[in-house]
């Protein structure tokens, strides 16, 4: 089986790699492809890949290569984890939006809005060379906004799947304090990419007792400490919202936060710096400690699981996939892509059938679904009114004025990668 890595020289990597070399049972891989265009990453990266699988005695190989066309060559699946201007450009979104007292977030807002319009062109144009090459290839893609993403390679009549990892995060965390295997942990997991609720943790099968009222009872007070949102919150809302509901419940008080530390994108700068040192040296065959707090928890478990479904080997495993709509929530189009449980095997990814949420819950689903369709319309077909357009239906945006101030913002920050701009 071989499998391609676009942004193969990403720091996340070898998370990405240690997952393949402990799994190997459930995902057999025998070549794995690290593409990058920047050698000075894809050099230490690749080095200590190949460490990681000799260390646990993975017989596959690895290569390295700047060539789309020889690296998805042939491939079963195409996993994408590129971020297009780097952390450059996301340092620049998570800073322009606070000049105007909007929240500076990567994937959230104006900053999420900047990154579909620099990702979707780039993302589509790997996607059709892909096609051209290997039509029957999977596509898997951990590219942010990942529902916009994946909702353009849906569009575009692609084979792919988005994935997140905050779904699988929250169930190894919710089996830690349950003190029972993740395996046995499901999730009524409903929304939209980094727009979600835990309306349910059920024990022993999809069928399970819901011990989710229990869980918050007895351990709501970590939950709410690990979100950063207050345990009355969660007390009423009878839900576990994923971390990313907090630009919105508590938008204000985020923005008065981000603007005394400094942001998230200049710390991971840090991190990868160092992150690449480590790598670079030939005796670090593990990946590092520090590579923890970059983010991407448990992303190597949740891609083996999800291409191994696709590729056959799941046996129809149920997996939270962000995928299409297709009539799961009645209160969007088909084409909308929700992020909830579906069923996966080699066919594609199936969600499964799903109480319809609430007002609360529904209201900004639809919302935010709305804001993603003119937010793809926009990186589809550029212009500064189509962006005017995205911002001002924006839930944290909302607003002429604001939506008029973010667009001059957005294009003068990103008129290099915008080839309409």
């Amino acid at each position: 089986m071989k499998l391609a890595v676009v942004g193969g020289g990403s720091t996340y990597t070898p998370e990405l790699v240690d997952g393949f070399a402990r799994l190997r049972d459930t995902l057999p891989v025998s070549e794995l492809v690290l593409l990058d265009p920047a050698q000075d990453r894809l050099g230490p990266v690749g080095g200590v890949a190949r460490r990681i699988f000799a260390r646990q005695g993975h017989p596959g190989r690895i290569v390295t290569t700047s060539d789309l066309d020889a690296a998805v060559d042939g491939a079963d699946a195409v996993l994408l984890q590129l971020r297009v201007g780097g952390q450059a450009a996301r340092e620049q979104d998570e800073t322009w939006p606070m000049e105007c007292g909007c929240v500076g977030q990567e994937t959230t807002g104006a900053g999420g809005l900047a990154k579909a319009l620099r990702t979707v062109p780039v993302v589509l144009d790997i996607a059709e060379r892909v096609r051209r090459r290997n039509p029957d290839a999977w596509i898997v893609d951990f590219t942010n906004p990942v529902g916009i993403v994946t909702r353009a390679l849906l569009q575009a009549g692609h084979k792919a799947v988005g994935l997140c990892n905050v779904a699988i995060g929250f169930q190894r965390k919710f089996a830690k304090l349950l003190g029972v295997r993740p395996e046995d942990v499901h999730l009524d997991h409903i929304g939209l990419n980094h727009l979600t609720w835990e309306r349910g943790v059920r024990v022993g099968g999809p069928g399970g007792e819901d011990v989710l009222p229990a869980l918050l009872d007895r351990h709501g007070d970590t939950i709410a400490d690990d979100l950063r949102l207050p345990r009355s919150v969660l007390d009423r809302l009878g839900v576990v919202p994923s971390y990313y509901l907090r630009y919105f419940y508590a938008h204000d008080e985020v923005v008065r936060s981000m603007r005394t530390r400094p942001s998230r994108a200049a710390e991971v700068a840090r991190m990868e710096r160092r992150l690449l040192e480590l790598y670079a040296d030939p005796s670090v065959d593990e990946k590092p400690a520090l590579l923890a707090e970059r983010g991407g928890a448990f992303y190597s478990e949740a891609a083996v699981d999800l291409a191994a479904a696709l590729l056959g080997g799941g046996g129809g495993r149920v997996q939270v996939v962000n995928a299409r709509n297709d009539g799961t929530f009645p209160f969007l189009p088909d084409d909308a892509v929700i992020e909830v449980p579906a069923r996966v095997t080699p066919a594609g990814a199936e969600p499964l059938p799903a109480d319809a949420p609430g007002p609360l819950f529904s209201g900004l689903i639809g919302h935010v679904a709305a804001y993603e369709d003119l937010a793809l319309e926009a990186a589809l077909r550029g212009g500064r009114d189509r962006v005017f357009t995205a911002l001002l239906a924006h839930p944290l945006i909302g607003q002429y004025a604001l939506a008029d101030a973010l667009t001059d913002r957005l294009l003068a920050h990103n008129r290099e990668h915008l080839a309409w701009a």
